[in-house]
């Protein structure tokens, strides 16, 4: 072995012997979750200055927003893995596109997480995409840990924000940390776990100060720390709120019945140990994933994952893709062969990566509740499952029918080729979906969102230097079709010839002008299912 490859192999061995603790996080827009991300780095010590969203001058881009569109806008678009250890306890965040057009790309993160932190600005409070989130992860039984951010600033009574997710979320509060007022009367945030206070050092701006050890939040000491008036504040509302609200269940949390919360600002630092030590103390290790025939422990010798995600060109200069695999069970070790239960044969794993968002480096090995990086030129798939069992399938990673459909025009037909292969691509990730009429040469797209229109025409860009055009669509629905009856499928698809495509893998797809067409179809082939919804296979 050489000494890069010691080098590269030391940290990997050290950190395989480490407590996995695998999560996302999930937020409205703007209400700070890639901030919040960014600190969480550099409170573990992952990085050593804690850079922003590009807003303007010269500040810091955050790391976790790589791609170019991400950085012009200051908005998350696609999800990103980072790696990094604490306390001997390794974290994998998994950070997702906050804004709804990219709602499935969020989903199929989530299969792969086993905790989820809920971001809620504090003047706002739970807002829709939160919200329907926060649906997802319920229906996949996913504990969550709160953080609701922003409290130096003006904002929402701690009070009303913890009855707003009660009631909202049908879940019991657990505040861990209290604020000392908020906006312009915050001073600082008290740990109700630990009894100590964290000032606000007012001559660096309002920045994180010491801690200090109290005998409970009703000590008279504290008001000489802070102001009189904003000591009485937090042993009255600090006290109601430890009375009022149930103490932390672990049992509860992991149940999906209860959510720790804890006060901060992610910009200013406030809460983001705290918030680190929950998810260590908290969150849970990795758990059973479902699967085909039977949930497949962690604990099961044999290793054994699923590709999440397949991400094209993170390295423009190399046309490089990569798949996002979750370690569900064994240990995987560079070089070993996994069979390929879709392509129905092995593959080995030549070069496994572990992520720093765009960073890299050589994986030699990884545990349950890892995710690691398989370079391929496409021959994994998101939904895949790799195993030395060969016979299961992880489920639970689905595919959603589009909302908008458009056809795709180029300006230069010299390219088709590039365009075709681009498309390809991305819908391989699933950034679009891309339909292929059986009669007729034009391509169509399907997105959720309009948003994903402007990202598909700028990546085909930077990426294939291809220049897109979208026109209206004939069509607003695409249904998947299938039936338990094979020849009155292929009566349907004879019948309706012209309204045929397939989708990137070759499943057969209708083409419907309108939700009413679509019920009249639904009326005449009662023996055909038309679905919005479909699991990878």
């Amino acid at each position: 072995m050489n000494d890069l490859s010691r080098a590269v192999a030391a940290p990997a061995a050290a950190a395989f012997h480490a407590e996995r603790r695998t999560f996302a996080i999930i937020s409205h827009p703007d209400a700070g979750k890639t901030t919040l991300t960014e600190k969480l780095l550099f409170a573990a010590g992952a990085v050593h200055e804690a850079g922003e969203v590009r807003a303007r001058g010269d500040r810091r881009r955050a790391r976790s927003d790589w791609m170019e569109i991400e950085q012009q806008r200051g908005i998350s678009v696609t999800s990103s893995v980072m790696t990094f250890e604490r306390g001997g306890i390794r974290f994998n965040l998994l950070d997702t596109p906050g804004h709804q057009d990219f709602s499935e790309d969020t989903y199929r993160t989530l299969t792969a997480v086993d905790s989820a932190i809920m971001v809620i600005d504090a003047a706002k409070g739970i807002e829709a995409q939160t919200r329907k989130l926060f649906e997802v992860c319920r229906l996949r039984n996913i504990p969550i840990i709160t953080f609701i951010n922003k409290v130096d600033r003006e904002g929402l009574s701690p009070f009303v924000l913890l009855d707003e997710i009660a009631e909202t979320l049908q879940l019991d509060v657990s505040p861990q940390n209290w604020p000392t007022g908020m906006g312009g009367l915050f001073h600082g945030l008290y740990d109700l776990r630990r009894d100590k206070l964290l000032t606000v050092d007012r001559s660096d701006g309002t920045n994180p100060g010491e801690w200090l050890d109290f005998a409970g939040i009703d000590d008279p000491a504290i008001a000489q720390v802070i102001p009189e008036a904003a000591a009485e504040h937090l042993a009255e509302e600090g006290g109601l709120a430890s009375e009022a609200y149930p103490a932390f269940d672990l049992a509860a949390f992991r149940n999906g019945d209860m959510t720790p919360v804890f006060f901060g600002s992610a910009l200013k630092l406030f809460g983001i140990e705290q918030l680190l030590d929950g998810l260590a103390d908290y969150a849970p290790p990795p758990g059973p994933q479902p699967a085909r025939p039977e949930p497949v422990e962690p604990t099961e010798p044999r290793v054994s994952g699923f590709i999440f995600k397949v991400q094209a060109n993170m390295d423009p200069n190399h046309r490089d893709r990569i798949a996002f695999l979750r370690v569900c069970s064994g240990s995987l070790k560079r070089g070993m062969k996994l069979a390929n239960g879709r392509a129905g044969k092995a593959i080995t794993i030549q070069n496994p990566i572990s992520f720093f968002a765009r960073d890299r480096e050589l994986a030699e090995l990884a545990r349950p509740g890892d995710i690691i990086g398989i370079p391929n030129h496409g021959t994994l798939h998101v939904g895949d499952t790799l195993s030395e069992r060969g016979d299961i399938t992880f489920t639970g990673l689905p595919d959603f029918a589009p909302e908008i459909l458009r056809r795709v025009r180029i300006g230069d037909p010299m390219k088709t080729k590039q365009m075709r292969k681009g498309l390809q691509d991305l819908a391989e990730e699933g950034v679009i979906r891309v339909f292929r009429p059986a009669i007729g040469s034009n391509w169509i797209v399907g997105v959720v969102g309009a948003l994903q229109l402007d990202v598909l025409a700028t990546r085909m860009q930077a990426e294939y230097g291809v220049a897109l055009d979208f026109e209206p669509s004939p069509y607003d629905v695409a249904r998947w079709i299938s039936s338990d009856d094979p020849a009155e499928l292929k009566r349907l698809m004879s019948t309706h010839n012209s309204i045929l495509a397939e989708d990137q893998n070759d499943a057969p797809v209708l083409l419907i002008r309108n939700a009413w067409e679509l019920g009249r179809f639904e009326q005449d082939w009662p023996n055909i299912r038309f679905s919005a919804v479909r699991e990878r296979n």
